[in-house]
């Protein structure tokens, strides 16, 4: 394989995607991973596919207490190293450039599980990004609502995941929250039972599967790091049954989780599918986005825009 491949070559087989595991890649030195070519990126984005932050985050942050940082993104990436920063560059395969480095890593795998495309594969809603962190900064406990190749490029990673298959660990209202509201989950030291740790170093990867906890702190020089995610039928749908869910339990409507009834799952994955397809033109708008966020969402939807919660408020 060009890009990369698990360090066990039978993990595509036996583990892919249900069990984590190490991988090695061959993105080092990519001239679309350096923090000159990142720098140019960043000025080019829409607001709301920039996240950043103080590294000062702890494990177990609260969203609405996250540190700041008063520089612009331009200014983080061009001083990463004295910046204190992290920041997340998302959706950056909507550069024609970087969608093609991400289709053709991703069709690689396809074809090595015996796939001809992408989507037999199960590859859909394909997304990647790319995290800019400053010397021992810590990107807090969290559970991601898509399935994960993440791959080290500059800089040391301690990259900690945690086996949560008995729901010990996160709940599934847990688990509905941070699909569908922010991904932070509450730690607990006693978790660390249940910990894989990764020390990554550029060259070094690992898959993390949907919904698996994880926290990352990086070592003693700044970071470059490179998500490719997606999400197949099955993440989907029991993403949207998610959302439905969050949805009528803020009216006061208790929900089961996904599986306990097959027929009205059905139902919700129906609806919020149509529901969506409507509002789809109207989120090519920053800005209708940002309403839509807050709609589905609540207040604190769009909590990394720097001036969001002011903003907000000032609008209640």
């Amino acid at each position: 394989m060009t890009f990369f491949e698990p360090t066990d070559t039978a993990a595509f087989t036996q583990d892919f995607p249900h069990l984590p595991f190490a991988l090695k890649h061959h993105f080092v030195g990519n001239p679309l991973l350096t923090l000159q070519k990142l720098a140019e990126v960043v000025g080019k984005l829409p607001r709301d596919r920039l996240e950043y932050n103080s590294g000062k985050a702890a494990i177990s942050q609260r969203p609405e207490t996250t540190p700041t940082v008063d520089l612009e993104p331009e200014q983080i990436v061009r001083n990463i190293e004295t910046a204190g920063a992290w920041m997340v560059l998302k959706s950056v395969e909507q550069e024609p450039a970087y969608r093609k480095l991400i289709d053709d890593a991703l069709m690689e795998v396809a074809r090595a599980r015996g796939y001809n495309s992408l989507k037999a594969a199960g590859f859909e809603d394909i997304r990647g990004f790319i995290f800019v962190s400053s010397a021992n900064s810590t990107t807090p406990f969290h559970a991601d609502a898509d399935e994960n190749f993440f791959f080290q490029i500059h800089g040391d990673k301690f990259f900690h995941v945690y086996d949560n298959r008995d729901r010990m660990i996160a709940s599934e209202e847990a688990l509905e929250s941070s699909a569908i509201k922010h991904r932070n989950l509450p730690y607990e030291a006693r978790f660390d039972a249940k910990c894989t740790t990764y020390k990554l170093k550029p060259g070094d990867g690992v898959f993390v599967p949907y919904q698996w906890p994880h926290w990352v702190r990086t070592a003693d020089s700044y970071s470059i790091s490179l998500s490719l995610t997606w999400k197949s039928e099955e993440v989907r749908r029991r993403n949207d049954i998610f959302a439905v869910n969050a949805m009528l339990r803020g009216v006061g409507m208790p929900q089961n989780p996904p599986g306990v009834n097959p027929a009205l799952d059905t139902a919700k994955v129906v609806a919020f599918r149509a529901a969506s397809a409507a509002v789809a033109p109207l989120r090519r708008s920053e800005s209708m986005r940002r309403v839509i966020r807050r709609l589905v969402k609540g207040r604190d939807a769009n909590y990394y825009y720097r001036e969001a919660g002011k903003q907000d408020a000032r609008a209640s």
